[in-house]
């Protein structure tokens, strides 16, 4: 995917095109937690004792919370010994509701805890695998990921930290899953490390192969996976699809829904699989994206191995694709606290004066990236690599990207965590579907990848003790 404008603060990130076939791996898991019993609560002298005065039905509350707390610290399922908990259900849950953005009645929740149940149950196997292999995440590596699914959604940094808070949504469930996915990610690299040779003769080969494919077309879709292991979980998982879909038809997002609940390498990106032609694809799902609106999302379809969710949102030609190009530099002043345009602060008017000053005095793109990395105190990147102009919203900002005189500063562009000053460095027509070396070269790793993730999982799986108690749903 091309980079594009993320976020109001008009900040980019570049990001390389990636394509997997559909019907692919189920990397989605998070840390194992263990759930303390709450036995003591017996013990203590006050509990369940009626005050004096006290009306007869509250005699009952302490009684009701008590086993609230022990339903919630319920075993659901024990995966070599890491237990899981009708909390981390629970959560799970609520991450999702969030997620969608809408309140679901607690029987659609009550629905979809089987299937939640088996996603955690694989995520444990996921990690599990990732510590025998020593694979560390970093917490900055974390706070990236998080950066990145606000900017995709268009949420200002912070925002969803504090939607986590707001919705009663325990922060760890979200951090524990995006560490599982990116260790399971490392995992992978380090698999296809050890057994995986692409030879310049096989990018060579391929290169031919998508050289005939010029002037077919070929979609840029979006994905989410929801794995069966089991037949007899088809029934949940089917449920569980439409119960996702219909969510999306109500307007939640598709990023981020395809962030918690799609079991592909893609989900931390959104579900974005990149371009891919329909001989990459499933019989059903080539058949369906060759008849969807661009901007539309099917309904669950069964493929090998589980459903799949397409978003279509783009469709070109291979090997044409005529864009204008451009690369910049930008400098990015932070504000301490989010911004109140009726009532700016002292700091934020400070950053204000010198964004200015930085519009006024920097006169190419050299200048632009010193004055940056002596002014950037966020993770905004100074230099965010190509940026396609046609694809950058909002449309006067396409506008400006497309006229400014090279080397120019931009006025200061101000968004609610900060001031950008940008400078466009070069601008060009641009074939943005060349089928290029480097392009197949990753085409055929990310396919090797996912191939690895079926069958290591088939191995984990093969291989664990896990011990699932329906009481613990």
């Amino acid at each position: 995917m091309l980079a594009a404008v993320r976020s109001p603060g008009f900040t980019f990130r570049s990001a390389s095109r990636r394509v997997y076939p559909i019907q692919v791996s189920r990397a989605h898991w998070a840390k194992p937690r263990l759930a303390v019993l709450l036995l003591l609560l017996g013990a203590c002298p006050a509990f369940g004792r009626t005050m004096p005065g006290q009306a007869s039905p509250a005699k009952a509350a302490p009684a009701q919370t008590e086993q609230k707390l022990l339903d919630a610290t319920r075993i659901a399922a024990v995966v070599n010994g890491d237990v899981i908990t009708n909390n981390d259900i629970d959560n799970r849950g609520r991450l999702f509701a969030m997620s969608t953005g809408m309140a679901m009645a607690p029987d659609v929740l009550d629905r979809l805890k089987p299937q939640i149940l088996r996603q955690l149950v694989d995520e444990r196997l996921r990690i599990q695998e990732a510590q025998r292999r020593k694979v560390v995440i970093q917490d900055k590596q974390i706070a990236d990921a998080i950066h990145d699914i606000e900017q995709r959604n268009n949420m200002p940094a912070g925002a969803l930290r504090q939607k986590l808070a707001a919705d009663g949504v325990s922060q760890r469930t979200l951090i524990d899953q995006i560490r599982a996915q990116l260790a399971w990610g490392q995992v992978l690299r380090d698999l296809v490390a050890e057994k995986v040779n692409i030879t310049d003769a096989d990018v060579l080969e391929q290169q031919k192969l998508e050289t005939q494919m010029i002037g077919q077309p070929e979609y840029r879709l979006g994905e989410i996976f929801i794995p069966v292991d089991d037949p007899a979980n088809t029934a949940d998982a089917q449920r569980f699809a439409e119960t996702v879909i219909n969510e999306l038809h109500a307007g939640a997002a598709f990023p981020l829904v395809a962030a918690q609940f799609s079991q592909t390498q893609t989900a931390l990106e959104g579900g974005e699989i990149g371009w891919v032609q329909t001989n990459q694809l499933d019989p059903q799902i080539a058949r369906l994206v060759t008849q969807m609106p661009i901007g539309a999302v099917s309904n669950p379809v069964k493929v090998p191995g589980g459903f799949t969710i397409v978003a279509l949102q783009g469709r070109r030609e291979v090997g044409r694709d005529i864009a204008t190009v451009v690369t910049m530099r930008q400098a990015f002043v932070s504000f301490t606290s989010a911004l109140d345009p009726q009532a700016p602060t002292d700091q934020q008017r400070q950053a204000l004066a010198k964004a200015r000053n930085i519009s006024s005095t920097v006169h190419s793109c050299e200048q632009m990236e010193q004055v940056a990395k002596a002014t950037n105190q966020s993770n905004r990147p100074i230099n965010p690599g190509e940026v396609r102009v046609e694809g950058v919203n909002p449309p006067a900002f396409r506008q400006l990207l497309a006229t400014i005189p090279i080397g120019k500063a931009t006025e200061p562009l101000i968004s609610r965590d900060g001031i950008a000053v940008i400078s466009v460095c070069t601008r060009e027509e641009k074939n943005t579907a060349e089928i290029t070396t480097e392009e197949v070269r990753r085409r055929l790793i990310n396919e090797h990848v996912e191939l690895l993730s079926r069958q290591t999982m088939r191995d984990l799986h093969r291989q664990a003790n896990i011990d699932l108690r329906g009481g613990g749903v």
